[in-house]
């Protein structure tokens, strides 16, 4: 009978354990409420050797930050094959998974937490948004835009987190439904722009020409005007 040798954990590696049990915390509840005694004890660690690794829990709670917003970024990434629609609902129901798994940590960092107005906080914020921002733009096969689908583009970005922080409050509204909602409310946002600007309305029709029927675009098309037949 042999028993077994607890082994022993280079410093990179005790530091990535640490950013994942903190991040795992930090997603069931709001970071101001996780002390570094939980974090160290969920760890198997003491106290002292966590802030052998992080100065603090504010650093520690950076470095989580920065691994859930590589997270949050690569959830926009998408293959540009078949219409934009579908894409961006494949899009949607990521960005819906990790908002579901990491729902007080992504409160926190939208409304406020403990490191909410450090420069490196918002840095990692605008990062993601970045991110996205250039993922939507690939998918529409743009790299010099207009300044009204950028204008677009960042709203719908914006729109799509507030509607996530307010699902978080309740979830009155089944996700499912406004994943749907909120491709529907990237078509609208163009096509009122495209009503205002000939070039964002060359892009709506280029777009528009490669959706189905039953898709997303589709969709909404179609719920539009059975409101105003």
């Amino acid at each position: 009978m042999t028993t077994g040798v607890r082994r022993r954990m280079g410093v990179e590696e005790r530091r990535q354990q640490l950013i994942g049990v903190a991040l795992d915390l930090f997603s069931r509840r709001s970071p101001d409420e996780v002390s570094i005694d939980e974090i160290a004890s969920a760890a198997g660690i003491s106290r002292p050797l966590v802030y052998h690794y992080f100065p603090g829990k504010l650093s520690l709670y950076e470095a989580a930050l920065q691994r859930a917003a590589d997270d949050l970024a690569a959830r926009f990434v998408e293959p540009a094959e078949g219409p934009l629609g579908a894409r961006l609902l494949r899009v949607m129901g990521r960005y819906f998974d990790f908002v579901d798994e990491h729902g007080p940590g992504f409160s926190a960092l939208m409304r406020g937490g403990p490191a909410v107005g450090s420069s490196r906080t918002n840095a990692l914020v605008d990062s993601v948004r970045q991110a996205a921002y250039d993922q939507i733009l690939s998918h529409l096969g743009v790299t010099d835009p207009p300044a009204r689908l950028e204008l677009v583009v960042r709203s719908w970005i914006s729109l799509a987190e507030s509607t996530a922080l307010i699902w978080l409050d309740g979830r009155r509204i089944p996700r499912a439904e406004l994943e749907v909602q909120l491709v529907h409310d990237f078509a609208a946002l163009t096509a009122v722009s495209a009503a205002h600007d000939e070039e964002m309305g060359a892009l709506l029709r280029r777009l528009v020409a490669d959706e189905p029927a039953d898709g997303p675009f589709g969709d909404v098309a179609g719920r539009l005007t059975s409101l105003v037949s």
